[in-house]
C-alpha cells in the first residue's frame, strides 16, 4: 500500500486494471429489442433509421453497463429519442459542434445525467456548467449514514455521432444500502466490508477494497482530509483518491473538476463512495489532455494534490474559477479569498473625521459616548461592505489579477516551507510558479499597487491584502492536511482610535461554513469560546460586521475580571454561516488552532511550518455561549494530537466524571464570590440578612440563581427568569424556592398555593393576566422583559439576564418620582447586566453598587485551579488524581476542590475590603464602579511590570510566592520542585506575578507607595 501522504510517487503503484468492475448485464439484448420496438412505435424516428439509432446508442457510444441494468426501458427510449431531438437540431445550424446533449432523470432513490463534455475543460455555458454542483447540493452534501448517496461518472469512450467528435459524460447517482452493524478489528478499526453499499461491494476490486480499507482508517484517525496518489502502472495515468468525514466540505466534487481542469487533466471516470461508519472517499482516474502545454501530469499530479487539502476547507470560493478571465491558481484563490475577509474586518473604517469627532465629544457624558457609538457603528456599515471589497479584487481581472499574485507571492515567500529531503528532487509547482513571478519588495510592492488602481476605495483594500501579509506570524496554509485555513496574526495593525488597548496575540481561522477570532491580551490568557449563531441572513450580516469588535470587547472585560489570577483575559469567537452545524465549526476552529500550537512531525499530513514569532504558545479555552459541551471534546483532541504536556489544561468546564474538570455549578464557585460581597455589605452596615428585602434576575434552573437562593436567608420579594415573573411583597415562600433550586427548574413551576393574597406568577406564554392590585397584563414576555425596572427591594442581585438589560435608555425608571432609587445596594452578578453609564447613574443616586467584573469572578478563579492542575499533574496522576473511580471523586480531588472554594472567598473578601476602604477613604468622592476599574487596571498594570521584571529571578522569594499561590493540596501531593520543573516558565512569571500584585494591593490599596512594596517584599520568601 505505501506510506500514506508520501511525497515520493514510486511507493505507490498500481496494476494497470480497472479498480471497479461492471457485472454484464445479461438482459442487454433482450431490452435492446424492446426499447427498438418502443421507439418504432413512437413514429418520431424515420422507421429506415430507427435500428441504426438504437445500435449507436448501445453499441457505439460507450455507454456503460451499469446504466442499461439500472434504467427503465420508457426512460432509455426516451433518451434516443432526444439524442436524436439533439442532432436535427445541431443539423440545421449547419454547425456539428454545436450539439449539446442533455439527459436526465431525478428521482428520491438518485438520479441519472448525461451530457456533452469537452475533455479538460470547466464548461462555463450549457448543462455542464452546473451539473456536478447541483449533485454536490441535491446529494452529496446531503448525505448522512442514514440516507447516503453513491456517484459513479464516466466519459463515453465513443462519439455522439459519425459526423461530431464530443464526448459524453454519465453520471449515475444511487441510494446507498448499508449492512447492519459495523465490525471492528481489536485496534477498534472499522472492517470496511461491513460498512459498505452492496452495489459498491459488487463492483469494487480486491485492490480497491484494500486502497480504501487503508484510507478508511486514516480518516478514523485524524481530522481533515486523507489524500493519496496511485500511478498506474505502464500508463500516464494517476489514480487520486480522498477519504474525509461526511459533511466535512461542501461542493467539493465540483470544485475538484475545476482543479484537475486548471491543470490540463481530464478524468476518464470518477466515484464518490459513501460508508455507514460516516466516511466519504472519492476517487479520480486522471489522464493528460493529449497536446496540452501544461506541466507534466508526473509533476502537476502532487500540485494537485496540495491543493485539494486548500479546496477541501474552502471549495466554494469566487475567486477560483478555471480558465475565466483573470483566473487565479488555488492558491493564488485561496489567499485572495483570506485577504478578502481579512479586509471585511480591518479596512480601517473610521477615517479623520472620527477622530476629530473623537477628540470634541467627552465619551465619559453617556449621551455623548452614545452618538460616538452610533457614528461608530454607521462608519463601519456603510463604508467598506464584503460586496465593495470582492468588487475591488474581480473588477480589473487582468490588473488586480496581477496585483493579487504579487501579493500572493509576497505572502509566500515569507511562508512557503522549505522542501525536505524527498521533495528536493522535483521542486514543487507551485514553487516553480514563485520563480517565475519576480518578487517585489514591501516598498516597491506598495509603489506598484498605488499606481495602479484608479482611486483611494481600492487602494485601501489592496493596502489591507499588504498589512495582512505583514502581520501573519505562521499559518497553516501549507499544511498538506487541514480542515480549516487558520493564521496567528502580530495585532500591530490595529489602530489605536478602535482599538485602544492593543491585545497580545491574535488567531484568525477561515472554514468553508464559518470564520474565527481568538484575541488574547497576555502571552498567558484564558477565556471562553463563544458561537454567535444568526437567526437570518439580516442577523448574520450585523455579526459579521460586528464579530471583531465583540470578540475584542469580551477579551478586554475578561481582563479586568482575570486580575487576581495567572491568566489574563482572551476570547475567542466563531461564527457559522447560516446553516451550517455549530459542533462541527467549533471542532475545524479548534483543530486548525491546533495546526498553529503544535509543531507538525509527520511529512505528508503534517509538517512544519514556518515560524515567524518562534516560541511555544500556550492557549486555554473556556466555555461560553454554545460550546460548554464541547470542552472534553476539545481536551481529548488535543490529546490525540500530540499535546502529551498540556491537552489536560487545554479546556476548562470539561466533565468533572471522566476529564477531572471543577464544575462551577456543583460547587458553586460563582456564587461563592458574589456571596461574599453580599454578606461584607450587611457587615459592614450592621444589616440582619433577614430583614432585607431581594430582587433578583436569574432563576432556580440557573447556576447562579439556583446557589444564590440556596446560600441567602432574606426576605426575597421578586424572581425574574426566563419562564415569567414569580413576586410577593411579604417574602416568597423560602421552602418553595430552596424545593425548585434543588430541582433546578424555573420559576414557572412554583406552586402558586404558597403565594400571599398580593404575590402573583406570570408566565411569559400567558395574556390578560389580572394582578392582586387590580393591573391587567397584556403580554407575559412583555411584562417579563421589563419586570427588573418595576420592583422595589433593598438589594438587587443580577443573576441573569440579557447584558445591558438596565442601560442609558431605561436606567431612569429605576428612581422614582422623588428621586429615591429603587434599590439602596445591587451586586451584579451576571455579566454586563448594568451599562457603565447606568452604573455611575445609580451611584450619583446613592446606591451601594458593586460591578460585575469585581463580584463575579469565583468561576475565573476556579477554572484558573483547574488549569493549574492540568499543567501541574502528569497524564498518569491526572487520571488517578482528578478523574472519578465508580462515579465518586478521590479524596484528593474533594480537598483540592475545597482549596478552590476557600481561594475564592479569599480573593473575594480581600477585594471587597479593598474597595470598601479606598471607597470611604476618598469619602464618596469616587464611585465604586470606577474604583473597581482602577483597580483592575493598576492590578494588571502591577502585573505585567512585574512579569518582565527581576524579581521572579530571586530564588527564595520565587519559592515562597509559588508555594502560597499553588493549593495546599497539590504542593503536598506532587511537592514544590517537581511543580517548579514541570510548570512552563511563562506561567510561573504569570503566577508569580499575579499573587503578588492581587495581594499587594489588596493589602495596601491602589495608592501603595514604593516603601510599602519594600516591606511587602521582603517577606516574600518567608
Amino acid at each position: 500500500m505505501g506510506q500514506t501522504g508520501s511525497s515520493d510517487p514510486s511507493l505507490q503503484r498500481v496494476k494497470n486494471l480497472p479498480g471497479y468492475t461492471t457485472p454484464v448485464f445479461k438482459g442487454k439484448e433482450e431490452q435492446r429489442a424492446w426499447v427498438q420496438n418502443d421507439v418504432l412505435a413512437k413514429g418520431f424516428i424515420p422507421r429506415e433509421l430507427v435500428v441504426g439509432e438504437v445500435n449507436w446508442f448501445y453499441s457505439n457510444l460507450g455507454i456503460d453497463d451499469t446504466y442499461f441494468s439500472s434504467e427503465a426501458r420508457e426512460v432509455i427510449s426516451d433518451h434516443i429519442l432526444a439524442l436524436f431531438g439533439a442532432k436535427i437540431l445541431a443539423y440545421t445550424k449547419h454547425d456539428p459542434s454545436t450539439l449539446v446533449i442533455d439527459l436526465e432523470k431525478i428521482g428520491d432513490n438518485g438520479a441519472t445525467f448525461i451530457h456533452t463534455s469537452p475533455p479538460g475543460q470547466t464548461a462555463t455555458e450549457g448543462p455542464g456548467s452546473t451539473c456536478e454542483a447541483r449533485i454536490d447540493s441535491q446529494f452529496l452534501d446531503k448525505s448522512t449514514p442514514a440516507n447516503a448517496f453513491r456517484l459513479e461518472t464516466f466519459r463515453s469512450a465513443g462519439s455522439i455521432s459519425s459526423t461530431a467528435s464530443q464526448q459524453l459524460r454519465c453520471y449515475f447517482v444511487t441510494k446507498c444500502k448499508f449492512p447492519g452493524t459495523p465490525a471492528r478489528d481489536a485496534q477498534g478499526r472499522t472492517d470496511i466490508r461491513s460498512v459498505s453499499d452492496a452495489a459498491f461491494l459488487e463492483k469494487a476490486t480486491q485492490n480497491t477494497l484494500d486502497i480504501y480499507q487503508q484510507v478508511m482508517w486514516n480518516v478514523e484517525s485524524r481530522e481533515g482530509p486523507v489524500i493519496e496518489v496511485f500511478e498506474v502502472e505502464g500508463s500516464r495515468e494517476r489514480r487520486l483518491v480522498i477519504g474525509y468525514k461526511m459533511g466535512g466540505t461542501s461542493q467539493f466534487f465540483s470544485a475538484l473538476s475545476n482543479l484537475y481542469h486548471f491543470y490540463s487533466l481530464y478524468s476518464a471516470r470518477k466515484y464518490v463512495e459513501q460508508f455507514a461508519n460516516g466516511i466519504t472517499i472519492i476517487s479520480l482516474y486522471l489522464n493528460p489532455l493529449p497536446a496540452s502545454n501544461a506541466p507534466p501530469i508526473e509533476h502537476s499530479i502532487f500540485q494537485v494534490m496540495k491543493e485539494a487539502s486548500l479546496l477541501f476547507c474552502l471549495p466554494d470560493n469566487p475567486f477560483f474559477l478555471p480558465r475565466a478571465v483573470g483566473s487565479h491558481a488555488v492558491q493564488e484563490a485561496t489567499y485572495a479569498y483570506c485577504g478578502w475577509i481579512f479586509a471585511q474586518h480591518f479596512c480601517n473604517r473610521l477615517g479623520p473625521a472620527y477622530l476629530q469627532l473623537k477628540n470634541v465629544l467627552n465619551e465619559n457624558d453617556p449621551t455623548h459616548a452614545e452618538v460616538l457609538n452610533d457614528i461608530k457603528r454607521r462608519f463601519r456599515e456603510e463604508t467598506f461592505t464584503r460586496e465593495s471589497i470582492a468588487q475591488v479584487i474581480h473588477a480589473y481581472p487582468e490588473l488586480v489579477s496581477l496585483l493579487i499574485q504579487l501579493l500572493y507571492v509576497n505572502f509566500a515567500m515569507t511562508h512557503y516551507p522549505a522542501s525536505g529531503d524527498a521533495a528536493q528532487l522535483m521542486p514543487t509547482l507551485s514553487y516553480q510558479r514563485l520563480q517565475t513571478t519576480q518578487p517585489l519588495t514591501d516598498e516597491e510592492l506598495y509603489d506598484k499597487i498605488r499606481r495602479s488602481v484608479p482611486n483611494k476605495h481600492e487602494l485601501q483594500v489592496l493596502e489591507s491584502f499588504l498589512i495582512f501579509n505583514k502581520h501573519v506570524l505562521k499559518t497553516n496554509f501549507y499544511q498538506p492536511t487541514k480542515v480549516a485555513v487558520s493564521f496567528r496574526l502580530a495585532p500591530d495593525f490595529l489602530p489605536e482610535v478602535e482599538y485602544p488597548k492593543k491585545p497580545f496575540g491574535m488567531f484568525f481561522v477561515i472554514g468553508n461554513d464559518f470564520r474565527g477570532f481568538h484575541i488574547r491580551f497576555r502571552d498567558v490568557a484564558r477565556g471562553g469560546i463563544r458561537i454567535v449563531m444568526s437567526r437570518n441572513k439580516e442577523n448574520y450580516s450585523i455579526n459579521q460586521r460586528m464579530l471583531f469588535d465583540e470578540n475584542y470587547g469580551l477579551a478586554s472585560t475578561q481582563s479586568l475580571k482575570n486580575k487576581d489570577i495567572p491568566e489574563g483575559g482572551a476570547k475567542g469567537t466563531i461564527l457559522p454561516s447560516l446553516g451550517a452545524i455549530p459542533r462541527r465549526c467549533f471542532e475545524k476552529y479548534v483543530d486548525s488552532i491546533i495546526d498553529l500550537l503544535i509543531p507538525g512531525q509527520s511529512p505528508g499530513i503534517k509538517e512544519r511550518l514556518v515560524d515567524l514569532y518562534g516560541k511555544p504558545e500556550l492557549l486555554f479555552f473556556g466555555p461560553d455561549e454554545g460550546t460548554a459541551d464541547m470542552m472534553d471534546w476539545a481536551a481529548l483532541h488535543a490529546r490525540s494530537r500530540g499535546a502529551e504536556t498540556w491537552w489536560k489544561s487545554f479546556t476548562t468546564g470539561k466533565s468533572a466524571e471522566t476529564l477531572g474538570g471543577v464544575p462551577h455549578d456543583t460547587y458553586g464557585m460563582t456564587s461563592l464570590s458574589i456571596r461574599q460581597y453580599v454578606l461584607g455589605i450587611y457587615k459592614q452596615l450592621g444589616l440582619r440578612e433577614k430583614d432585607i428585602t431581594k430582587v433578583q434576575t436569574g432563576g432556580p434552573d440557573g447556576d447562579l440563581g439556583s446557589n444564590e437562593i440556596l446560600l441567602s436567608s432574606d426576605k426575597t420579594v421578586a424572581i425574574i427568569d426566563g419562564s415569567g415573573v414569580l413576586a410577593d411583597p411579604v417574602g416568597l415562600d423560602r421552602e418553595e424556592l430552596i424545593r425548585l433550586a434543588k430541582l433546578r427548574v424555573p420559576v414557572a413551576n412554583f406552586n402558586r398555593a404558597k403565594l400571599s393574597k398580593d404575590g402573583y406568577l406570570v408566565k411569559v406564554e400567558e395574556h390578560d393576566v389580572r394582578l392582586p392590585s387590580g393591573e391587567i397584563v397584556l403580554d407575559g414576555t412583555d411584562f417579563r422583559n421589563g419586570a427588573h425596572l418595576r420592583f422595589k427591594a433593598d438589594m438587587f442581585v443580577p443573576c441573569g439576564g440579557r447584558p445591558e438589560a438596565v442601560n442609558i435608555s431605561n436606567m431612569a425608571a429605576l428612581v422614582d418620582a422623588d428621586g429615591k432609587p429603587h434599590f439602596k445596594y445591587i451586586v451584579e452578578g451576571a455579566n454586563l447586566f448594568l451599562t457603565q453609564q447606568a452604573r455611575l447613574h445609580l451611584e450619583k443616586r446613592k446606591v451601594v453598587l458593586f460591578k460585575d467584573s469585581s463580584t463575579n469572578k469565583g468561576g475565573v478563579t476556579s477554572s484558573s485551579l483547574e488549569v493549574l492542575a492540568g499543567l501541574a499533574l502528569s497524564t498518569q496522576e491526572y487520571l488517578d488524581l482528578m478523574i472519578f473511580k465508580d462515579g465518586k471523586p478521590s479524596a484528593f480531588y474533594q480537598s483540592y476542590v475545597k482549596d478552590v472554594q476557600a481561594k475564592i472567598t479569599e480573593n473575594a473578601a480581600a477585594e471587597f475590603q479593598c474597595l470598601w476602604r479606598e471607597h470611604a477613604r476618598l469619602q464618596g468622592a469616587k464611585a465604586r464602579t470606577t474604583i473597581s476599574d482602577e483597580l483592575s487596571i493598576t492590578l494588571n498594570n502591577l502585573q505585567a511590570e512585574l512579569e518582565s521584571s527581576d524579581l521572579f529571578d530571586d530564588v527564595p522569594s520565587r519559592r515562597g510566592v509559588i508555594r502560597r499561590a499553588i493549593p495546599k493540596t497539590l504542593v503536598d501531593k506532587v511537592g514544590l520542585d517537581t511543580l517548579l520543573g514541570r510548570l512552563p516558565e511563562p506561567y510561573q512569571r504569570a503566577l508569580f506575578s499575579s499573587w503578588v500584585a492581587s495581594h499587594f494591593i489588596y493589602k495596601y490599596g491602589v495608592n501603595g507607595s514604593s516603601v510599602d512594596f519594600f516591606h511587602f517584599a521582603r517577606d516574600l520568601a518567608a
